[in-house]
C-alpha cells in the first residue's frame, strides 16, 4: 500500500479548544434532540413506534447527526461537537461539526485533490475543505415521515486546474424493522434497533467527460460515534492483510488487534491513530461493540469491484488511485494536549469513474445500532462480523 502523509482533516484539532462538552457524560437522545432544535434546523426521522429516530441536518448538508433505539430517554449515539454547533460561527479550514453520517468526496491530497489550489504546497495552511462539502446548505426537495432528500448543485477545482461541474442528490431513510431484518437477515424482534441509509449519488453535469489523467472525484461518508473504554472496533477482512496505518504514523502494537479474519482496536478515543483497507481486503460489514451499554453498531456499504479508489496523501502521489475503501479513525490529544473529541470514526468511499456528462455514480452508506441481551446481539455479531462477542478482550 501507498503510505500516506501524517496529516489529515483532523489536523484541525490543534486550533479547536479543549472546553468542548465531554463525551463522557451521560446525555440521552432527548437532550440532544432539544439541543439541536434550539441551535439548528431539524429534520426528525421515525419508524418502530417512534423508538427509533433519526436526526437529520439540511443546513449541514443532509448529515445524520445522531440517532436512538429507545425514544427519547435511548441512548444518544452520534458524536456532536455542542459548541460549534451553537456557536453561529465558521472555523477556517474544516468545521468539525460532528454526525453519524456526512457527506464528503475525495481525494484530499494529491495532484487531483480538492482541498488544495493549484500549485500551493500540501501544508494545513494551504490545506482548505470546499465550502460546499462543509458549510453551504442542501435543498431539501422532498420530505416524509421516514425520508428526506436533498440536492446540491457544485463547481469543484482540484490541484490539476480541471473543473468539475456536478449535482449531489442525497436521500436518508430510516428503516422500521421488518426493513432491517430484510437487509441484514437477521432477528431482532426482542432487542432495540435503529437503522438508516444514506443514498448518495453525483451527477457530471459538465460538457465533458471525467478523466483520470485530469483527476476523478469518490463519495466519501463518515461517521463520529462516542467512545469508551469498553468500546471494541472491528473490521473483518479477507485475503492477506494490506492495513494501511500510515495516516498519523505507525500504531502501538498495544493498541491493535489482528487475527487472522479481523483488525479490532478500543474506540476509547484516547490515541490519535487511523487506517484503512484496500478493495482486496474488505469484507460487506465493518462495525463496533460497547460491552458495558451492550450496544453493537454495524456498517455497510456500496462496493462494486471497482479498481480505482483516490488516494488522499498530502503529495504528488505514483499512484494516484490506490487508496482505501473503508477507514477506522480513533480520536487523541495532539501533542500540545488539545483534542476535538473524545469520538472514533466508521468510513467508507465509492470507486472513482470517469463519467460522461449526464452520467451518474451512487454510494449507498447503512448505519445500524442494536442494543438489548447479549446472547442476541452475539448471533448478529456472528452472522455479520464473523465474530463472538464473547472474545473480545481476551
Amino acid at each position: 500500500m501507498i503510505k500516506k502523509l501524517k496529516t489529515s482533516i483532523f489536523i484541525l484539532m490543534s486550533i479547536v479548544s479543549t472546553s468542548i462538552l465531554s463525551q463522557n457524560s451521560k446525555v440521552d437522545f432527548g437532550d440532544d434532540l432539544k439541543f439541536l432544535k434550539e441551535h439548528q434546523e431539524v429534520v426528525l426521522l421515525k419508524s418502530n413506534d417512534d423508538k427509533s429516530q433519526v436526526v437529520v441536518l439540511p443546513k449541514l448538508q443532509g448529515r445524520v447527526m445522531t440517532s436512538t433505539s429507545n425514544g427519547l430517554k435511548g441512548n444518544s449515539y452520534g458524536w456532536m461537537n455542542y459548541e460549534l454547533l451553537k456557536s453561529e460561527k465558521f472555523e477556517k479550514h474544516i468545521n468539525p461539526f460532528g454526525g453519524e453520517d456526512r457527506f464528503w468526496m475525495g481525494p484530499e491530497g494529491g495532484q487531483y485533490s480538492i482541498f488544495f489550489k493549484k500549485g500551493t504546497e500540501f501544508t494545513f495552511d494551504n490545506w482548505q475543505t470546499p465550502k460546499e462539502l462543509d458549510t453551504e446548505i442542501f435543498e431539501v426537495v422532498s420530505q416524509s415521515e421516514s425520508s428526506v432528500s436533498f440536492r446540491k448543485k457544485i463547481q469543484l477545482h482540484n490541484y490539476f486546474g480541471y473543473q468539475f461541474n456536478l449535482q449531489v442528490n442525497r436521500t436518508v431513510a430510516i428503516f422500521n424493522q421488518e426493513q432491517i431484518e430484510e437487509a441484514l437477515g437477521v432477528d431482532v424482534t426482542s432487542i432495540n434497533s435503529v437503522g438508516f441509509q444514506s443514498v448518495n449519488e453525483i451527477v457530471n453535469t459538465g460538457a465533458t467527460k471525467w478523466s483520470k489523467e485530469t483527476g476523478l472525484l469518490s463519495i466519501w461518508i463518515l461517521g463520529m460515534f462516542n467512545p469508551s473504554e469498553n468500546t471494541t472496533v472491528i473490521l473483518p477482512y479477507k485475503n492477506t492483510l494490506e492495513l494501511n496505518t500510515s495516516y498519523f504514523g505507525a500504531i502501538p502494537p498495544e493498541r491493535l488487534t489482528i487475527t487472522d479474519d479481523h483488525v479490532l482496536f478500543k474506540g476509547n478515543g484516547t490515541k490519535r491513530f487511523k487506517m484503512g483497507l484496500p478493495p482486496k481486503n474488505v469484507m460487506p460489514f465493518i462495525g463496533s461493540y460497547d460491552a458495558e451499554k451492550k450496544v453493537l453498531t454495524i456498517v455497510s456499504y456500496t462496493f462494486e469491484n471497482d479498481d480505482n479508489y483516490v488516494n488522499s496523501e498530502w503529495k504528488i502521489q505514483d499512484k494516484p488511485y490506490a487508496g482505501d475503501v473503508i477507514n477506522s479513525y480513533n480520536d487523541g490529544p495532539l501533542e500540545n494536549g488539545d483534542q476535538l473529541g473524545p469520538f472514533y470514526e466508521l468510513e467508507s468511499s465509492s470507486g472513482a469513474r470517469e463519467l460522461s456528462p449526464n452520467e451518474t455514480m451512487k454510494h449507498l452508506h447503512k448505519t445500524f445500532h442494536f442494543e438489548g441481551d447479549q446472547e442476541t446481539l452475539n448471533k448478529i455479531s456472528r452472522k455479520l462480523l464473523n465474530l463472538e462477542l464473547d472474545d473480545l478482550g481476551k
